[in-house]
């Protein structure tokens, strides 16, 4: 991608004086990036150009945009933190010193199995870096895809290295931001570098397979478009093949390829949350649903903020078929993730960002201020088990609810006390039993995806060294730590 095509891509999104500025980053970047090559051979400015056109095509502020040219600067020109600011203004400066530090955070990585830097200084940084503003690690993950789309271009071993660092640390990044499309491209790079063979058969195992599948859906489709118009539901449907590398995760749990359903799913778009469920009803008249695979995620969000109705239904001829069905904005979400959400209230978000009011951030994004708090501790001088916080960003996820029905995202295999903590700290501290599902369970119960507990607290009850071992998330420890400490 070229400076002329980059601004071409950015014309409908930005205003003349935006698009100018954009122009004059590029030219800066250009002057300061002469004569460096990629091993490609093209001029090295092709990659943050590149960078930005992505940014540009998930929609971002025009900062982000202009942090996506520059952020290459700082590192591999004489240019300064300073000279950015006094051109391009404080925002984009802290945007591109913030990429920077995720870098240097990345370059003390010792083991790429603990998933984060292993010094306190790089993680500091990392955590300060990703806390203050959700749009530096938006920058790292185009950076990084950009990076993959040319991996073949670097040694054997770089590839192998990259492309496990990609699939450990950026793709669940991106599923965690739900940004779908950026976590299935990057998991089908890397796992297409880690093993070239394997997914070479799979991929031709899943093109037979779909193109048998997509023939016998034809009628399927006609069918449910047909019932949909006479209910004047409007729609649109296409389908979403199974991506290569989900095929393989998913043979560690069901060898048999036969009976994995959702080689194919059939997606449905409409216009608002109650024609969601108008159509869950349609296909259901029209099909026999397998009622174990229906899930609500419309009522009940995925903890990354993922929103659909996902049914599997037996056709009258015998095929299994999954329907999704969502709103738009739900699927641009899915596709997007945090970048949807600059598209759909971008001002307020970026205010809420610069000034540093994470609480402000979408439900599903409460996590980030998490990082706050650990950046916080580890600058006070206090520990943080860097295990832990792997743990709560990377682990998967399983939502609880409160006696109010609010939803509470915490790390698989969390405890009644992580829950506590992670309502209120005096509630953890002052926990003297829990209620889940309406029975009384021990301290050493683990949560369940779906259960809905109830905290029983007593003035007298305070936290005990055992309460370590009754957590995993690094929050509750602390304010255990801090609090036996404090009490001796």
């Amino acid at each position: 991608m070229k400076k002329r095509e980059l601004l071409r891509l950015a014309e409908p999104l930005y205003d003349e004086d935006q698009l100018a500025e954009l122009s004059t980053a590029i030219d800066f970047a250009s002057e300061h990036h002469a004569g460096q090559k990629r091993l490609s051979g093209e001029p090295y400015i092709s990659h943050p150009i590149a960078v930005a056109g992505i940014l540009v095509d998930w929609a971002m502020d025009i900062d982000t945009v202009i942090a996506g040219v520059l952020h290459d600067t700082i590192e591999d020109t004489v240019v300064t933190i300073n000279d950015i600011e006094s051109f391009f203004g404080r925002d984009v400066s802290f945007l591109v010193d913030g990429v920077s530090k995720v870098s240097q955070a990345r370059s003390g990585m010792r083991d790429l199995k603990s998933y984060l830097p292993a010094t306190k200084d790089n993680l500091t940084k990392l955590l300060i870096a990703v806390g203050q503003d959700i749009r530096v690690i938006i920058i790292k993950l185009a950076d990084r895809l950009h990076n993959m789309r040319t991996l073949s271009f670097k040694s054997r071993d770089k590839q192998t290295k990259i492309a496990r660092e990609t699939l450990e640390i950026f793709a669940p990044i991106a599923d965690r931001l739900n940004m779908g499309r950026l976590r299935v491209e990057l998991e089908e790079l890397a796992f297409s570098y880690l093993q070239p063979k394997t997914f070479k058969r799979l991929r031709q195992e899943l093109k037979n397979r779909v193109g048998k599948s997509e023939r016998r859906l034809r009628a399927v489709r006609r069918e449910v478009d047909k019932m949909l118009d006479k209910e004047k539901i409007p729609h649109v449907m296409d389908g979403r093949v199974k991506s290569v590398y989900s095929l393989h995760k998913k043979l560690r749990k069901v060898p048999n390829i036969d009976e994995i359903y959702d080689l194919i799913a059939l997606r449905i778009i409409v216009e608002d949350i109650d024609s969601c469920y108008l159509v869950l009803g349609v296909l259901h008249s029209l099909y026999s649903p397998m009622v174990e695979r229906i899930k609500d995620y419309i009522a009940r969000p995925k903890p990354n903020g993922y929103q659909s109705l996902h049914t599997t239904v037996v056709t009258k001829s015998g095929e299994i078929v999954e329907f999704q069905v969502r709103t738009e904005q739900m699927h641009d979400y899915a596709e997007r993730g945090l970048a949807a959400h600059f598209h759909y209230n971008e001002q307020k978000m970026t205010d809420a960002y610069q000034r540093g009011q994470i609480a402000e951030m979408p439900a599903d994004l409460a996590w980030i201020a998490d990082l706050q708090e650990a950046a916080a501790a580890l600058g006070s001088g206090e520990e943080v088990d860097i295990n832990d916080l792997k743990i709560d960003l990377f682990g998967h996820r399983i939502f609880v609810f409160s006696p109010k029905g609010d939803i509470y995202d915490l790390p698989e295999g969390a405890f009644p006390l992580d829950y506590a903590y992670k309502v209120h700290s005096n509630i953890g501290d002052n926990a003297a039993g829990f209620l889940v599902n309406g029975r009384m369970v021990s301290f050493n119960y683990r949560l369940n995806h779906g259960d809905h507990i109830q905290v029983i607290t007593k003035k007298n009850a305070k936290p005990k060294v055992d309460w370590l071992e009754l957590v995993i998330t690094s929050h509750a420890k602390n304010k255990i730590k801090a609090k036996v400490k404090k009490s001796r």
